[in-house]
């Protein structure tokens, strides 16, 4: 699920929040509760400002997640004293709402820390089975996110294929290339790798945001696929360094796969950082060369362009 989206769930749910603290207002003004309706009325325009900064730039995600916990908390705190015989629910509330808003650690932190405040508030700190039943919930609404984490990072560790585009990873990259080398020796074949550096993904990432840095990276991958065979391999080596390796290609073979990236490449116009520039560079493996040495000749490769 890409950033835009979650960022747009999530604004949509803060909008929902505030859609029903109107309504909580307007239920105590037909009622008659006045005294009630105060804290409600303020709340929901605070979440509004949240779901917006939230469709806003990354740096203000986390402090519209922190607006939305502040407003949940004062609703909390108002609705736990009045509300015995829903005392459970609302006691159950802030810390779900911590785990859902913060990241794991900072969200325990502050859920232990609170506890005294939640149980004196809803007047259950001398009642053992009501705070025992607070730290078990905070425990094992812990194990959820944790569980997440934790199957995320499987993940990566054992994904080949970059976060942001399709090209492999820069520890697969490696261990694939070395298995190229051995295998070009071995069969007496030839190994071209072409060193592509995009000198414009960092800027677009920070003028133009994700959108325009994710534009980038796809033209390159589809380029890629255009210009070369099923069995050519992109992996990422660094931030804008690839590779991309071409087994049993000669020079001419080579050049020509350069050739047609590089035209392909040019005939792309975005439309934050217009035509894409690329600095392309052959490479090929020498006789009796070690894989070792190999890509540290890429490396000084990629020094280069990034340099240049």
């Amino acid at each position: 699920m890409s950033e835009l989206h979650h960022a747009k769930l999530h604004a949509g749910l803060y909008t929902l929040a505030a859609l029903l603290l109107v309504g909580q207002a307007t239920w105590f003004y037909l009622v008659g509760d006045y005294t009630r309706i105060l804290l409600p009325a303020l709340l929901s325009p605070l979440l509004i400002t949240a779901a917006l900064m939230r469709l806003g730039q990354p740096e203000t995600a986390r402090l519209s997640a922190y607006l939305v916990l502040v407003c949940g908390y004062l609703l909390v705190a108002m609705e736990l004293p009045t509300q015995s015989s829903l005392a459970n629910f609302w006691l159950g509330l802030p810390p779900v709402l911590t785990l859902l808003l913060l990241p794991l650690g900072p969200a325990m932190l502050l859920n232990i820390t609170l506890t005294p405040i939640w149980l004196l508030l809803g007047e259950s700190l001398l009642d053992l089975d009501l705070t025992l039943g607070y730290l078990s919930l905070v425990m094992l609404a812990g194990l959820a996110p944790w569980e997440i984490l934790h199957q995320r990072a499987l993940l990566q560790a054992t994904d080949p294929l970059d976060e942001e585009c399709d090209a492999i990873r820069r520890g697969a990259l490696h261990d694939r290339l070395q298995s190229e080398c051995e295998r070009a020796e071995l069969l007496n074949q030839r190994l071209a790798v072409l060193v592509i550096h995009l000198p414009q993904l960092e800027m677009a990432g920070e003028q133009f945001g994700p959108g325009a840095r994710g534009a980038l990276l796809r033209s390159l991958c589809d380029a890629v696929a255009r210009s070369s065979r099923d069995h050519d391999l992109l992996g990422r080596e660094d931030e804008a360094d690839f590779w991309l390796v071409l087994p049993d290609t000669s020079e001419n073979g080579a050049l020509l796969v350069r050739q047609r990236l590089e035209e392909s490449l040019q005939r792309t116009v975005l439309l934050d950082t217009g035509p894409v520039e690329s600095r392309l560079t052959q490479c090929h493996l020498r006789q009796g060369e070690s894989p070792q040495r190999f890509i540290q000749r890429l490396q000084a490769t990629a020094q280069r362009h990034a340099e240049s």
